[in-house]
């Protein structure tokens, strides 16, 4: 489906049946793609994914003051959902906090992958992190796309303590939508919605927190603050990934995310 939201045509595809929905909304370094494997792990469900402003296959002109969540509304009122269970990781799950915070009608319930916190403390980076980052400012200085690329990789895919860990597939697939992301042309100013970091305790849905291992210091930070602050939130740690553990189809982020989309089903939440 390609759905309109202001400026925006947001490339979107649903697949399977049964309730509740669930929607998903990936992070800043992948597109809709992304979800593949959770998707399988959800045949009872109807799952709807779409491509972000600069991601896939949505195209869009430039728009001061486009909101994540006018586009997840968009996503979810084109397909007819009152509300859904939302899955977001990093960019994705800052969209999604922003979602439940903005419009608590429309969100079941909570699944957020080392989600983005508006209005938190300043991020400090490891030194690891911290060289890469540099090596990717002189990268984009030269232009250079392919390191750029390459160096998302490491940071976001393998972890930044574990450099080519992620071969095959998932790692082809990441390098294809990154770079997609890396070339995209500027969405616009995009308006701020909730500032969550000191409104996280509102959220009264099921929530599920999943952080992986190896991914950045400052985000397992952020997870801790929410599972704190969140009233019915739980969190899983997860061993041996890192930023997009469902990417890589990591067996106890795909049970963990299906046995809470199951539990609200049983739970008729």
């Amino acid at each position: 489906m390609q759905i309109t939201s202001g400026n925006a045509t947001l490339a979107a595809e649903s697949h399977g049946s049964g309730s509740p929905d669930v929607l998903l909304i990936h992070a800043g370094v992948t597109d809709r793609r992304s979800w593949r494997h959770v998707i399988e792990r959800l045949p009872d469900n109807r799952c709807l994914a779409y491509d972000q402003r600069g991601y896939g296959s949505t195209t869009y002109t430039a728009e001061d003051g486009w909101s994540q969540v006018d586009d997840a509304l968009a996503v979810l009122d084109a397909y007819g959902v009152s509300s859904a269970i939302v899955i977001g990781c990093s960019m994705g799950g800052r969209g999604a906090l922003h979602l439940a915070l903005d419009h608590p009608d429309r969100v079941r319930g909570l699944v957020l992958i080392a989600p983005a916190v508006t209005g938190g403390p300043a991020e400090e980076y490891e030194p690891e992190v911290k060289a890469l980052s540099d090596a990717s400012d002189e990268a984009w200085e030269r232009g250079d796309v392919e390191e750029i690329n390459r160096i998302d990789a490491v940071v976001w895919l393998d972890g930044p303590r574990a450099p080519e860990r992620v071969q095959g597939e998932p790692r082809e697939l990441f390098l294809e939508m990154n770079r997609i992301a890396i070339e995209a042309e500027d969405p616009g100013e995009r308006r701020d919605d909730a500032q969550a970091w000191d409104r996280l305790g509102e959220i009264e849905v099921p929530t599920l927190l999943l952080i992986g291992e190896l991914d950045l210091q400052h985000l397992h930070g952020y997870v801790e603050r929410a599972a704190s602050a969140i009233p019915h939130a739980r969190v899983v740690h997860l061993p041996g990934v890192a930023h997009l553990p469902h990417l890589e189809a990591d067996e106890l982020t795909l049970s963990e995310i299906s046995g809470f989309v199951s539990g609200i089903r049983d739970a008729g939440c």
